[in-house]
């Protein structure tokens, strides 16, 4: 065996189709691309969406509802969740801080403290909210809620 006697195994390779090449390849004329068309033509490319001409879907359909640009979202947390981590870390005080250390909520969050679960200490929440019952259970153990 030599370098200029090397070649592939026998049924590996295929020659390629060289399509437009006159009539004679077989592979002339209209070049594999059917007959007339937008789609037979150079420079073709379908628009997202686009069906033949006919209206198109999301034209059809009718259009509904708003995004309001001032919404601003929280991430919940209960006040149970707080507890168990002012439990397991031996907390006095929680904090967007501490939250994020555990993996609850991320840096780019708003958090507010919802009120279900229990309060078994009292404890100091800081937080950006807090609904009315999430209140009320950590004032009724004697702790305060801070908003941020």
């Amino acid at each position: 065996m030599k370098l200029n006697n090397l070649k592939p195994a026998e049924g590996s390779t295929k020659t390629r189709k060289r399509i437009g090449r006159g009539p004679g390849s077989g592979l002339g004329g209209t070049s594999t691309r059917g007959h007339k068309g937008a789609k037979s033509r150079s420079g073709y490319s379908k628009k997202i969406g686009f069906e033949g001409g006919q209206m198109p879907l999301q034209r059809r359909v009718p259009k509904f509802g708003f995004k309001n640009i001032n919404r601003v979202e929280y991430k919940a947390i209960n006040v149970g969740v707080v507890q168990a981590l002012a439990d397991a870390k031996n907390l006095t005080t929680v904090t967007v801080a501490d939250l994020i250390a555990a993996g609850f909520v991320s840096s780019k969050h708003l958090v507010k403290i919802l009120g279900n679960g229990e309060i078994t200490s009292q404890l100091t929440v800081e937080a950006h909210a807090f609904s009315q019952s999430a209140i009320a259970a950590i004032e009724a153990k004697g702790g305060s809620a801070v908003k941020l």
